[in-house]
C-alpha cells in the first residue's frame, strides 16, 4: 500500500492520500450510475432500495447509515460531457464533505462503480480542496474548526496519478496559505523566503534578487512602486530544467507578487476596497506553487518562474501621478495612476524573461478591477498574441480543471489609448476596456509570444463557493500545472 502524505502544512493537521484495494468495511463513498446494482458494493437489499428511491427523487448525494459505518453515494451522470461531470463531482464532493464533517469522520475511502478512471480523482480533488482551512491565528478553536479529514483512500487507482494529484493539491494549499497570510507577515522578502522553503527538497533552482541586485538591473517599475515602502523588494527566479525536457527553450511564467496594495497616491476608495489587498500577490503564489508541483511530479518540461514583489504604500517618498519612470529596457512610462502598479512590476519581469529566449511567456496577475467587473468570480480573463494552438490548449486545460478562461480581444488599436505626449507610454488607457489596455501595456514588454491571465475575480472570495474557500482560492495552480503537463506531452516543435 502506498501512503503518500501531502498537504503537509505548518499550521494544520496532515491529510494522507493513499491507494489501496476496495475496502469491505469502514466509511466509504460510492461513485455510481443511477442504474448501478448497489448490492454488489456491499449494500443490503433494503439499503439499495432506499438509494434507488432517492435516485428516483433526483438526489445526487445520498447517505446510508450501516451501524457505526456510513456509506455515501454520489450519483454520476455518465452521459454528461466529461469535463462537466468532473466539475459536478468536485461540487458533489463539497456537499458530501459537509455530511462527513457533521459525522466527524476522519478517514474515508472512494470506490468507483461508475467505470471511468477520472471520476474518483475529480471527486477526491473536490473533497480535499473543500477540507482546507486557514486557522494559524485562531487561538481557541471550536470543535467544528478543529475537525479535518485526515485520510482519503482511492481504491485500485494508478499509483503515478495518485502521486501527481498529491503534489498538485499540496501546491494549491500552499498558494492559499501564502495569499491568506496578512501583509504584516508576508513582506516581499518573506514571500521569497517562503518560496525557497517550499522548493526545498526538489531539483527546482531558486534564486532571489535583493534590492541591490534589482537596482543593478535597473528595474524601474519595481523600484518605483517600492519607493513608498519601508520594506525591501524582491525578485524571485525559479527554474525547472530536467534532462528529459521536451522543449529546449523554456515556457516562462511571470506572477505578480504585490504583497499589499493601498493604491499609493491614487489611494483606493473606502468601503472594504483595501480589506483583501493582501491577495494582490496571488499570481506570484500560483506561479511558485505550480513550479514546485511540476518539479515534484517531474514533468518533462523546461519552465521558468519570475516573481517581482513589493508592497505599494502611500508615503512622502512614494511615486506620484505625473512621474516618468524608465524601465530596464529603456522604455519611459508616464505614471497617471499609482494604483496601476501591477503592470509596472510585471513589465520588469517580462523584460527579464528575454534573457531565456522563451518560446512562450504567460503572466498571471490580480491586475484589474475591470476584469473582475466584466466576468465576476467565475472565470479568468485571458488574452494574448501567442500561437493559436497554445491559447486553445490553455483554454481547454481551463475547462478540464474548471478554472475557465474567458478570452478577450487583443486587437492592436486598443494600444492607442496608451500613447503619451511626454513619454513612450502611459501606464493606463482610457475609461473603457481597462483589462485589455492593461494587457496591451504588458505586451509592449513581452519579448516573445505572450498570454496574459487576469485572475482578479477568482483569486480571493469573501465567502466560500463549493470547494473554493473564503479567502485565497489558489486559482491558477491547477490550470498552469495541467497546461505544462499537456504542453510537454504534446510537444512537437
Amino acid at each position: 500500500m502506498n501512503k503518500n502524505v501531502y498537504l503537509c502544512r505548518k499550521y494544520e493537521e496532515m491529510v494522507c492520500l493513499e491507494r489501496k484495494n476496495r475496502p469491505v468495511t469502514g466509511d466509504r463513498i460510492l461513485l455510481a450510475e443511477p442504474s448501478c446494482y448497489f448490492e454488489h458494493y456491499g449494500l443490503t437489499g433494503q439499503e439499495a432500495d432506499y438509494v434507488r428511491q432517492q435516485v428516483a427523487y433526483k438526489a445526487r448525494q445520498i447517505a446510508v447509515r450501516r451501524g457505526k459505518e456510513w456509506v455515501f453515494v454520489q450519483i454520476v451522470d455518465v452521459h454528461a460531457p466529461e469535463q462537466v461531470e468532473m466539475e459536478n463531482l468536485r461540487c458533489g464532493a463539497a456537499v458530501i464533505y459537509g455530511m462527513i464533517r457533521q459525522q466527524r469522520i476522519r478517514e474515508i475511502a472512494i470506490i468507483n462503480a461508475a467505470g471511468r478512471e477520472v471520476w474518483p480523482f475529480a471527486f477526491a480533488e473536490g473533497l480535499v480542496l473543500t477540507n482546507y482551512r486557514f486557522l494559524k491565528y485562531v487561538g481557541e478553536k471550536t470543535e467544528e474548526q478543529q475537525y479535518s479529514l485526515q485520510k482519503v483512500a482511492l481504491t485500485e487507482a494508478p499509483l503515478q496519478k495518485v502521486d501527481e494529484m498529491s503534489h498538485v493539491l499540496e501546491a494549491v494549499y500552499k498558494a492559499r496559505d501564502l495569499v491568506n497570510e496578512p501583509a504584516c507577515v508576508m513582506t516581499a522578502v518573506r514571500l521569497a523566503a517562503e518560496i525557497q522553503e517550499m522548493a526545498a527538497g526538489t531539483d527546482l533552482k531558486v534564486q532571489v534578487l535583493n534590492k541591490t541586485d534589482i537596482e543593478a538591473l535597473q528595474m524601474g517599475g519595481l523600484l518605483a512602486v517600492n519607493r513608498g515602502s519601508v520594506e525591501a523588494p524582491s525578485f524571485t527566479i525559479l527554474e525547472w530544467r530536467p534532462e528529459n525536457a521536451r522543449n529546449q527553450a523554456p515556457v516562462v511564467l511571470a506572477g505578480k507578487g504585490l504583497v499589499y496594495d493601498t493604491g499609493g497616491h491614487s489611494l483606493k476608495p473606502t468601503a472594504d476596497s483595501m480589506d483583501c489587498m493582501k491577495c494582490d500577490m496571488a499570481g506570484g503564489a500560483a506561479v511558485a506553487a505550480t513550479l514546485c508541483a511540476v518539479a515534484k511530479a517531474k514533468i518533462p518540461v523546461y519552465a521558468v518562474g519570475l516573481i517581482p514583489s513589493t508592497d505599494n504604500r502611500l508615503s512622502p517618498s512614494a511615486y506620484s501621478p505625473g512621474d516618468i519612470i524608465m524601465m530596464s529596457n529603456g522604455t519611459t512610462v508616464e505614471v497617471l495612476n499609482t494604483d496601476a502598479e501591477g503592470r509596472l512590476i510585471l513589465a520588469d519581469a517580462l523584460i527579464f524573461a528575454g534573457k531565456y529566449n522563451p518560446e512562450l511567456l504567460i503572466d498571471v496577475a490580480t491586475l484589474t478591477g475591470a476584469a473582475h467587473r466584466a466576468i465576476g468570480e467565475r472565470a479568468i480573463v485571458g488574452m494574448g498574441n501567442a500561437q493559436r494552438e497554445d491559447m486553445e490548449m490553455l483554454i481547454e486545460c481551463g475547462y478540464t480543471v474548471f478554472e475557465r478562461i474567458a478570452e478577450f480581444p487583443f486587437w492592436n488599436d486598443y494600444a492607442e489609448s496608451l500613447k503619451s505626449e511626454i513619454a513612450d507610454l502611459k501606464n493606463i488607457g482610457g475609461e473603457l476596456a481597462g483589462a485589455i489596455t492593461a494587457g496591451k501595456f504588458l505586451e509592449h514588454f513581452a519579448p516573445c509570444p505572450y498570454i496574459h491571465l487576469d485572475i482578479a475575480g477568482p483569486a480571493y472570495l469573501k465567502k466560500a463557493d463549493k470547494y473554493r474557500p473564503a479567502g485565497g482560492t489558489g486559482v491558477g495552480v491547477r490550470l498552469l500545472f495541467e497546461f505544462l503537463k499537456t504542453y510537454s506531452s504534446s510537444y512537437h516543435r
